[in-house]
């Protein structure tokens, strides 16, 4: 059974950000606040820790996480690595992973991912985001002793995140009712199209505070 005691949370904000010019994506101003803070509301309450992963300004993530972790290894390398150092990271048998640049998740993101996993048949590892089309490889929960399998993968030179998956026992999670939640946000253009949007019709916006 999956409880908030035995549940890590991740934000995953490692990358480049080289379709925004090269900034520090979680950082940049969403509705008043930085985007991380926005994903980071996702988390309140629901977890034992929220971590960020950060390859930089990672005195500015602390203050919406517990703990912020760099990548295990440098050079950008992709999240499959974020993910990677994650589990290593976490000290709770689960992680929960979401992406910096997704202001708009699901409020009840983190129930609907650990009932997802618990009313599937079987064990599963591994539980994917799912919208009705395609699924979201980068909203995920996973079992953190996948880790040293995942280390191995990454030494062989794995940079697939939907490969690696593959080769364990995953499920999806439905979450079909709210497609446009899983928006992401890598240009100037489909920041400022979504923030409208959102500001337009109240949803998806947590209040303004600082956390």
């Amino acid at each position: 059974m999956i409880t908030p005691q035995t549940l890590t949370g991740m934000i995953l904000a490692g990358g480049e950000g080289r379709r925004m010019g090269g900034r520090d994506k979680g950082l940049e101003p969403f509705a008043g606040l930085p985007l991380v803070a926005h994903v980071a509301k996702r988390f309140d309450g629901q977890v034992a820790e929220l971590m960020i992963n950060a390859n930089r300004n990672t005195d500015a993530y602390a203050l919406f996480a517990t703990r912020v972790i760099e990548d295990a290894e440098g050079g950008f390398k992709g999240p499959l690595m974020g993910i990677y150092s994650g589990l290593r990271a976490a000290e709770t048998p689960w992680l929960l992973v979401a992406p910096c640049d997704s202001p708009a998740l699901p409020h009840d993101l983190v129930n609907r991912m650990v009932a997802g996993i618990s009313s599937e048949s079987g064990e599963y590892d591994i539980a994917v985001a799912f919208d009705g089309e395609r699924l979201h490889p980068v909203v995920a929960l996973l079992r953190t002793s996948l880790a040293d399998d995942l280390a191995n993968a990454l030494a062989g030179g794995e940079r697939k995140i939907d490969r690696w998956y593959a080769r364990h026992s995953w499920c999806k999670v439905d979450m079909s009712d709210c497609p446009e939640t899983f928006a992401n946000l890598n240009t100037e253009e489909e920041k400022s199209r979504l923030e409208l949007t959102l500001t337009t019709t109240s949803k998806g916006l947590p209040s303004q505070e600082t956390p």
